[in-house]
């Protein structure tokens, strides 16, 4: 199987940084796409980031400019660096990959179990 923890949440006063990690692992063959998602209190969850195997980034329009995702292939993991948070960025925060695992024919999503990020004075 294939397991995803992450890591970093906490409380953060606004303006502050901080930085959530997210570590793969078990029988991955092959990780297509990291991303980060988030439920806000009362909301659906939502994509806020995600890289894939080309470099290529998406950031939503309510983190572009204050957010980067970045990964470590050789040690399966992603990153998540937050700038400039806000209050309404206080939400669960869950990493997710599209990935093959070893023995499998096609590839899907694994979640994290979230990590809370609270943003408030």
């Amino acid at each position: 199987q294939v397991q995803l923890v992450e890591s970093g949440g906490g409380l953060v006063q606004p303006g502050g940084s901080q930085r959530l990690s997210c570590a793969a692992s078990g029988r991955i063959f092959t990780i297509y796409t990291w991303a980060w998602h988030r439920r806000i209190p009362g909301k659906q969850r939502e994509v806020v980031a995600h890289i894939t195997t080309g470099d290529a980034t998406y950031y939503s329009d309510s983190v572009k400019d204050r957010f980067t995702i970045s990964r470590d292939n050789a040690k399966n993991m992603v990153y998540l660096q937050m700038n400039s948070l806000k209050p309404e960025d206080t939400a669960i925060y869950y990493c997710r990959i599209n990935a093959r695992s070893t023995g499998a024919a096609m590839p899907r999503d694994y979640w994290g179990q979230g990590t809370q990020v609270t943003v408030s004075s």
